[in-house]
């Protein structure tokens, strides 16, 4: 027997039990009709619509392969329609709605206190910074901006025998970032300090740091999606053009860097942007897999070598 469900508008329809796929399936073709916007963990209707049914219906994605032929009742399929028509109405990134995203293979805690992990950095952690450094000869590590402390955590993953030390100016950032250290059991090999980059740090020195800073300039900004006003606004505006993070960065981080060690700083779509204004440093701009850019590498003796002009 079919069951009645309501929906807005007065509308009513009836529910009868269909698989995880095809509720899924239905799901998709919602999102895609909606236009909503794909970026912040997932590139497709698909997928999105996955992870908020998932969610929703309390399933692992572990047992995917397992539970697609899965026959979902009426309550079930309430609780997922409901989840996708927030995704939609409301635009908020579906991470938000689940509270969970991954980054370089780990699972992370993340909220609207944070912007949503999907940096290409991944990439390089899980490759421990090869070929640019020795990964045994790595012993501390710097994340600006940490925010939710997905960098940090999986540089601290990636070389066991490390100290890692996150920053970020914002305490509700740090909020998260903790949470994030306590699940991953870190202890004392994860430093959280509140700094404005480089303020807290004296004199300390590292073999990386790696950071995804804010870099979006003020007329990108105006025209990002919706999605992207749910995000912490710090967490993504540096000034008209987007360099007011990238110069500090670029003026301070030599000073903290160890002979032979690497800054690897996220620029995104303001690449163009560095090249002009600093067209006396010598970038390596990375490429990844999985895709994304906007990423570049100096090492410290090129930065040093820079400011001696």
């Amino acid at each position: 027997m079919s069951e009645l469900s309501h929906r807005p508008g007065g509308v009513t329809r009836r529910l009868q039990p269909v698989s995880l796929r095809a509720l899924i399936e239905r799901g998709a073709r919602r999102l895609r009709r909606a236009g909503v916007f794909f970026g912040h963990g997932t590139d497709n209707a698909f997928d999105e619509s996955a992870a908020l049914v998932f969610h929703a219906l309390g399933l692992s994605h572990a047992q995917s392969a397992r539970v697609y032929s899965k026959r979902v009742g009426r309550e079930a399929q309430q609780k997922a329609d409901a989840l996708i028509a927030r995704r939609i109405e409301e635009r908020v990134p579906a991470v938000y709605l689940t509270g969970q995203t991954w980054f370089a293979g780990l699972p992370f805690h993340v909220d609207p206190r944070v912007l949503i992990p999907r940096s290409p950095i991944a990439e390089l952690v899980e490759r421990q910074f090869t070929p640019w450094i020795a990964p045994q000869r790595v012993r501390r590590v710097l994340d600006i901006g940490t925010g939710s402390g997905c960098i940090a955590i999986a540089c601290a993953k990636a070389f066991p025998r490390a100290r890692v030390d996150a920053v970020d100016i914002s305490e509700e950032a740090l909020e998260v970032a903790r949470t994030n250290w306590r699940r991953h059991r870190l202890g004392r090999r994860l430093r959280l300090l509140k700094s404005d980059h480089f303020d807290a740090l004296g004199d300390e020195t590292y073999d990386i740091i790696v950071t995804n800073p804010p870099y979006v300039g003020d007329r990108e900004l105006r025209s990002l999606p919706a999605e992207y006003r749910h995000e912490p606004r710090i967490a993504l505006a540096a000034g008209h053009a987007g360099l007011d993070s990238v110069r500090v960065i670029l003026r301070e981080a030599g000073r903290h860097l160890r002979p032979r060690g690497l800054l690897v700083v996220e620029v995104g779509n303001t690449e163009t942007a560095v090249r002009r204004a600093f067209r006396q440093l010598p970038f390596t701009w990375l490429d990844f897999e999985r895709g994304g850019g906007g990423v570049f590498l100096l090492t410290a003796e090129q930065l040093g070598a820079a400011r001696g002009k």
